[in-house]
């Protein structure tokens, strides 16, 4: 039987991972300019980051959203 391969870019990715990934990227001080919120510009860490993701789904939804256009950004650059 043949596995599915997800075209979702978020497939098996968990939120933890993702926001790594992106202060990885770009660093807390540009990651707070593309996403404006507290977490990111006010002490920010990836625990405190992550327990206002998990409560917050627009805010998640914008860091899922820069997560996915910096990976196929990245992917075609290469």
């Amino acid at each position: 039987m043949s596995e599915l391969i997800s075209n979702d870019p978020l497939h098996g990715k968990t939120l933890e991972f993702i926001v790594e990934y992106l202060v990885e990227h770009y660093g807390w001080e540009k990651l707070s300019t593309y996403i404006r919120i507290k977490c990111f510009t006010n002490d920010p860490t990836i625990q405190s980051s992550l327990k206002f993701l998990r409560k917050t789904p627009w805010a998640r939804k914008k860091v899922e959203d820069l997560y996915i256009y910096t990976v196929k950004r990245k992917k075609f650059n290469h």
